[in-house]
């Protein structure tokens, strides 16, 4: 049941783009189309975990040992850097189309702070490893259901009649912050 509400609480209550405001940048920049959005969530989904699983890992068995717990963040840097490389190898290997429309936002998953977060949240909530992966899992599907919606979306408002004046950015920020208030709704399920 601890998990089922961890699961719940990461992907709807606290989800890392519409109530932490953690990786707004792809939030914005990759959901002009779901196709897209969907594999951008893949990939960041993929390296959430991963790197969740692998930081913790390095924190409990090399940092606190070597008592060199304020590396952490620097430490976590480096770690996630070398796994979004390591998916943009496999992305450019596997689905060509998919990494051409990634373009310059899958390097920029280095620089998500909503991976960058969560590996650092596992640590300060003092989760368990599985605890960790479930939590890094869980939220990797927030931001990428968060993602997806802002995507359709987005998709929709190209067909809609918009003054020109909130075309653009403008209508997708004003959309965030409906979309944020609607999942505000589930504050009170958890």
């Amino acid at each position: 049941m601890e998990y089922i509400l961890l699961i719940i609480s990461a992907i709807f209550v606290n989800n890392v783009v519409l109530a932490q405001f953690l990786g707004v940048c792809p939030f914005l920049g990759v959901s002009n189309k779901v196709s897209t959005a969907i594999g951008m969530s893949g990939a960041v989904t993929f390296v959430i975990v991963l790197a969740t699983m692998v930081t913790y890992l390095i924190h409990v068995y090399v940092l606190i040992p070597l008592g060199i717990t304020f590396m952490q963040t620097i430490t976590f840097i480096l770690v996630i850097a070398a796994l979004v490389q390591m998916v943009e190898i496999i992305l450019k290997k596997i689905s060509q189309p998919l990494y051409q429309s990634l373009g310059i936002f899958l390097p920029l998953i280095t620089t998500n702070c909503a991976v960058l977060g969560v590996a650092i949240l596992v640590i300060k909530k003092n989760y368990n490893l599985a605890e960790g992966i479930v939590y890094g899992g869980a939220t990797a599907i927030g931001f990428g259901l968060a993602l997806v919606i802002m995507a359709g979306i987005r998709e929709q408002l190209e067909l809609a009649d918009i003054p020109s004046g909130m075309k653009g950015v403008p209508i997708s920020l004003v959309t965030a912050g409906i979309l944020a208030l609607a999942f505000m709704g589930f504050a009170g399920l958890v």
